[in-house]
């Protein structure tokens, strides 16, 4: 795809979203369920090979995982494992769980149709669905311990030092 198609692709998203700036703001989702042997949590990406490429919401065929999907998947990894390596540590019995995560994209700021309007997640939110037996003390300092150690999480809390560069290939 050249830039003169896809440019021609977005062009009609982008007057959409001048128009009726709602159409713009989506949710992405993504979720996993913790194995109830390993500490592991089973991310649901349908695919064998994670392939990126545009949301349709940006002239995407949907074919792909964007970006927001991606960061949502590793979000749901990574808070799954954590969660259930934490469970085990703390000898609280989990007979299955699941990990949720939702964000909110506005993608005016995506293709600059609205030069104020954030690029990125809006909101994201986290959930976890636990069968336990566990008393409510255990379970809050499980919830309190994830969120601690989970890389991922942490990441999106508390923005590290960012270097970017761009190196031209000899």
């Amino acid at each position: 795809m050249d830039a003169a198609a896809l440019r021609a692709l977005q062009a009609p998203l982008k007057s959409r979203y001048k128009d009726a700036p709602d159409a713009a703001r989506i949710t992405l989702k993504a979720r996993g369920a913790l194995d109830d042997q390993a500490i592991a949590c089973k991310v649901e990406t349908g695919r064998a090979l994670a392939v990126a490429g545009l949301h349709p919401a940006t002239g995407g065929s949907g074919l792909e995982l964007c970006s927001g999907d991606m960061l949502l998947e590793a979000l749901v990894a990574c808070a799954g494992v954590t969660l259930k390596a934490v469970a085990t540590a703390l000898d609280i019995p989990l007979r299955s769980g699941r990990v949720l995560a939702e964000g909110d994209l506005d993608f005016r700021g995506t293709l600059g149709v609205d030069k104020e309007a954030r690029v990125g997640f809006e909101e994201i939110r986290l959930t976890f669905e636990i069968d336990t037996d566990a008393p409510q003390e255990k379970i809050d300092s499980l919830l309190k311990l994830t969120e601690r150690y989970c890389v991922v999480l942490q990441t999106i809390a508390n923005k590290p030092q960012l270097n970017v560069n761009i190196k031209a290939l000899a």
